[in-house]
């Protein structure tokens, strides 16, 4: 356990000096094991990426939206609910796709949503779909969380899906995935598996505050933390803006 906090350690001072990994994801679990944890944050370059904050009409749905509505270029890729709750099932990507998982988990599971959707047409950079999703009381026996990358096959305009599946969580840690490995042009789409980053408290806002000040401060846009009480399958969230909304 001390070699993989260590190693989460070394990954969260990685991602700190990244200057840029897009939008990103985390999964995990608090220290006291009461709580499973959601991190989903957005970035931008671009004045239409970082006119966005995040919205949230109850506790079960969170959402990208217009800081100011009559900038917007572009909503396509940019306007969607990022993290939805059902029937004890905590959805959380960064595109449409939070939608059509939990549209398709109520009928299937977690790999058939997955094989529905594919990258985003956002030639040159394809971004990857990241999606994961916490199931914390499952009769069928699905995995505790499930973690999917939906990327473009470096070869042609096929798609390649990995879906990892994590039975266990181990306290106090949490798996991030990226769209991006960095800054570029195009974008390098993020390689290689959900790699470990810390999560050092039982706290809400803690843990927002330690991830929203190792994003850079140039093109981190917004951030949510979310946390779902393992038993009781209640969350509580908390979001922090870079911009207000008009």
């Amino acid at each position: 356990m001390k070699e993989l906090e260590r190693e989460a350690a070394k990954n969260l001072a990685s991602l700190r000096r990244n200057p840029y990994p897009g939008r990103g994801l985390v999964l995990g679990l608090s220290p006291d094991g009461i709580h499973l944890i959601q991190i989903y944050w957005i970035m931008g370059r671009s004045p239409n990426s970082q006119n966005r904050v995040f919205g949230s009409d109850n506790e079960d749905r969170i959402f990208t939206e217009a800081a100011d509505p009559s900038k917007v270029t572009d909503p396509s890729l940019i306007i969607y609910n990022a993290l939805g709750e059902i029937c004890d099932c905590y959805v959380v990507s960064n595109g449409s796709q939070t939608d059509s998982v939990l549209k398709t988990i109520q009928i299937g599971n977690f790999h058939g949503a997955i094989e529905q959707i594919t990258y985003e047409p956002d030639e040159p950079n394809f971004t990857p779909r990241i999606t994961g999703i916490h199931i914390p009381v499952s009769p069928q026996g699905e995995a505790l969380a499930q973690i999917a990358v939906v990327r473009r096959a470096p070869w042609d305009n096929s798609t390649i899906r990995n879906i990892y599946h994590y039975e266990t969580l181990p306290r106090g840690i949490g798996f991030c995935v990226t769209t991006y490995q960095g800054d570029g042009n195009p974008l390098p789409a993020f390689e290689g598996e959900p790699y470990p980053v810390p999560l050092e408290d039982d706290d809400l806002d803690s843990i927002a505050k330690t991830y929203w000040d190792t994003l850079s401060p140039d093109n981190r846009v917004s951030l949510v933390v979310k946390f779902i009480n393992h038993d009781q399958c209640t969350s509580t969230h908390k979001i922090i803006n870079r911009f207000s909304r008009v």
